[in-house]
C-alpha cells in the first residue's frame, strides 16, 4: 500500500530592522501572540509585569525582549530569532536591535536573511527622525541590501496615531518617500512592498483593519 510523502514546508528568513523605538519588537511580538506561538496566558503576565513597571505598551515586546536590560531600558540589545508556521512555511522572524551602539548584532542578523521586514513609524516626526542623519532606518536598509537581502517588505506603524482624516495621504507622503530611498540604495520599485499597521492594536497584522479601507494591498 503506498504512502503520500508529506510536503516539505520551504523556510524563509526575515529580519526586522528600523531605527530604535519604531516599534519592531512590539509587532513581532504581537505576530507571535497571532500565529499561537506563545498564549494568552503569557501576555497577561507580561501585560501585568510591564503596567507595574510603567511600560505597558511593551507588553508584546517582551516576548523577545527578555534580558532585565532590555526591559529596563525600553530597547532590544541581542537578536533574537522566532519561528512562526504557516500552512505552506516555517518563517525565522529575526528580531534586530534598532540603536546605533548595538549595530552589529543587526549585521549578524541580516547576514542569513532572505527578506528584510523595515518597520517605520508613521507619526508626524518619528518618521522624518527615523529616516533623518540621525536615524538608523536607511543604515540598516543600505547593509540589508550588501548584506544580500533582496526583498524588502515596508511596515508603516503607528497608524492609529495618526487622524483618520489624515492617514491615506500620510501612508503615501511614506511610501512616495521610501521608494525613491530604496531605489537610490538599490532595490527597484517592483520589489518593495508597503503595509500600513499598527504593531500595538494589531491592525493589518493578520487581518484587515477598519482604519484603512483604501488600502488594497
Amino acid at each position: 500500500m503506498s504512502t503520500r510523502r508529506k510536503r516539505e514546508k520551504f523556510h524563509i528568513n526575515v529580519i526586522v530592522i528600523g531605527h530604535v523605538d519604531s516599534g519592531k519588537s512590539t509587532t513581532t511580538g504581537h505576530l507571535m501572540f497571532k500565529a499561537g506561538v506563545v498564549d494568552k496566558r503569557t501576555l497577561d503576565k507580561y501585560e501585568k509585569e510591564s503596567r507595574e513597571m510603567g511600560k505597558e505598551s511593551f507588553k508584546f515586546a517582551w516576548f523577545l525582549d527578555n534580558t532585565a536590560a532590555e526591559r529596563e531600558r525600553g530597547v532590544t540589545i541581542e537578536t533574537t530569532t522566532v519561528k512562526i508556521e504557516t500552512d505552506k512555511s516555517i518563517v525565522s522572524v529575526i528580531d534586530a536591535p534598532g540603536h546605533r551602539d548595538f549595530i552589529k548584532n543587526m549585521i549578524t542578523g541580516a547576514s542569513n536573511s532572505d527578506y528584510a521586514m523595515i518597520v517605520v513609524p508613521a507619526s508626524q516626526g518619528e518618521f522624518e527622525t527615523a529616516i533623518g542623519p540621525k536615524g538608523n532606518t536607511l543604515e540598516h536598509c543600505r547593509l540589508a541590501y550588501t548584506m544580500g537581502v533582496a526583498y524588502p517588505i515596508v511596515l508603516i506603524n503607528k497608524i492609529d496615531t495618526v487622524p483618520e482624516s489624515e492617514l491615506q495621504a500620510r501612508y503615501k507622503e511614506i511610501t512616495s518617500c521610501l521608494t525613491s530611498e530604496l531605489k537610490r540604495i538599490g532595490y527597484p520599485p517592483s520589489s518593495i512592498d508597503f503595509i500600513p499597521i499598527s504593531g500595538l492594536g494589531g491592525d493589518n497584522l493578520t487581518e484587515v483593519s477598519s482604519l484603512t479601507p483604501w488600502y488594497k494591498g
